[in-house]
């Protein structure tokens, strides 16, 4: 061993001592506040943070969260990232058994003749040998950094893709509540077109028994008519949206969502609870895509320290220790100890510039890595914005809607005892009629709209998982 220090002196002399490659966080490509437009949609003044609300808590109603926890079960996207996760921890662990020496025992035995012309004897004799042995094979003295490196790689890339099923994860609590609130609101728009269907048929057979009479005009029943199969035709579509939903949740949930956990109405559905919106620098470091991108940064630059490696000595060691005989009944006797000591070292000189491609190759993945991370926080930062903007408007276009809805439910009662004392014609409860439909049909919408709204805002502030 003391052979080796000569080489190793020459090498330090010759390429320096090398360094660690040292991770620094690079800044935050975006402003440090919400854009104006954005921040004034601030919410209730002391809601928690996204990040530390479990989905449990923000999505309150009680079969919203069996159906979510069905998906958490069966999913086939989300076991496969779990079972990525698996397998990157397994490669972690491989990479970081190369830090130790691996030791393995080994029996051998070994016969064969040598023939007469051959042998010192000049009679054909049978050679025999029996060893048992215990040693280590080709174990690198780390000495510079490389496997340390290549092990941290490997443990970046293992909590990278953690923080990617964390984000699969979320994404698919979000994906699940927003294909159920569709779904209820698709029901409750075919519920509303059944009474609106129903409404209308017996305003019909009044009509069609008054015309009888001689009493009402065929414009009046034709009109009438025309409203029964508008009716008719948003029952069919509807009903056909709600089948494609259900198919669509099905598959969410990874296996069939009984009746009974399907809401009929989005006033059925437990509201979901404030968040605030917090500070892009507490807000987007915190969400596990780019927690997982700047894992994968990190991996990049711990792989740097792995090229730069290569510029120094290798420096392995063989070894074993045992018994060998060759004879049977002597092989366990102290004369038939035996052992032996290989180290090696490997001194790059010259390989066309090999060594020195792979570091730069390293470092501009390094960079390809940076701007991956830079790129998911600004695109994070764009969903955050967008989904802060929409927020309290959605909300007002609510209110707004439910007031108008109010009022033309009283416009229509109005109109219809009217023509019913003969003071208008039927016109008028027609135009009420309509009005009313197409303004119960956008209040349904906008409440979607804004629940959905408040699904993505959850999800893009790093809801917990």
């Amino acid at each position: 061993m003391r052979k080796l220090i000569p080489l190793l002196a020459i090498s330090f002399f010759l390429y320096g001592c090398p360094r660690p490659s040292q991770y620094v966080r690079p800044g935050l490509p975006v402003p440090s506040t919400w854009p104006e437009s954005s921040a004034n949609q601030a919410g209730a003044p002391n809601a928690p943070a996204a990040a530390d609300m479990k989905w449990q808590e923000f999505f309150t109603d009680q079969r919203l969260q069996s159906v979510i926890e069905l998906a958490l079960a069966n999913n086939r996207d989300l076991q496969m990232a779990t079972l990525n996760i698996q397998k990157v921890q397994a490669l972690y662990r491989i990479q970081r058994a190369e830090l130790y020496p691996t030791v393995a025992a080994s029996a051998s035995a070994d016969g064969y003749r040598v023939p007469a012309n051959l042998s010192s004897k000049s009679n054909p004799e049978t050679v025999s040998q029996y060893t048992v042995a215990l040693g280590t094979a080709s174990w690198e003295l780390d000495l510079f950094g490389r496997i340390r490196s290549l092990k941290s790689r490997a443990l970046e890339e293992y909590l990278a893709t953690e923080q990617a099923r964390s984000a699969a994860q979320i994404s698919l609590v979000a994906a699940v509540a927003d294909s159920y609130l569709a779904l209820a609101a698709d029901r409750e728009n075919l519920r509303l077109a059944q009474v609106t269907l129903d409404a209308q048929q017996a305003s019909y057979d009044l009509i069609l028994h008054t015309t009888e009479l001689g009493m009402a005009s065929d414009l009046d029943l034709r009109q009438a008519q025309s409203e029964v199969e508008v009716a008719r035709v948003d029952i069919a579509r509807y009903s056909g949206q709600v089948a494609l939903d259900e198919d669509a949740l099905n598959l969410l949930a990874g296996t069939p969502v009984i009746s009974g956990l399907l809401a009929d109405d989005l006033s059925k559905v437990a509201d979901l609870k404030e968040i605030a919106p917090g500070l892009p620098s507490d807000v987007l470091l915190r969400r596990p895509d780019i927690l997982a991108a700047e894992h994968q940064l990190k991996a990049a630059n711990a792989n740097i320290g792995a090229a730069r490696a290569a510029f120094f000595p290798r420096i392995t060691l063989t070894a074993a220790a045992g018994i060998t005989s060759s004879d049977l009944t002597n092989l366990f006797k102290p004369a038939a100890g035996t052992w032996n000591f290989a180290p090696q070292v490997t001194l790059p000189i010259f390989d066309s510039g090999a060594r020195q491609a792979n570091y730069k190759a390293a470092q501009m993945d390094r960079d390809i890595a940076i701007a991956e991370y830079e790129k998911s926080i600004q695109a994070a930062f764009r969903e955050v914005s967008d989904a802060l903007s929409l927020r309290t408007s959605l909300a007002n276009q609510q209110q707004a809607l439910q007031s108008l809805v109010d009022t033309l439910q009283e416009i229509y009662r109005l109109s219809e005892a009217r023509y019913q004392a003969g003071i208008d014609s039927y016109l008028s409860v027609l135009v009420a009629q309509r009005s009313l439909y197409a303004a119960q049909q956008q209040l349904v919408g906008v409440r979607l709209a804004r629940l959905s709204n408040l699904v993505v805002l959850y999800k893009v502030l790093g809801g917990g998982a």
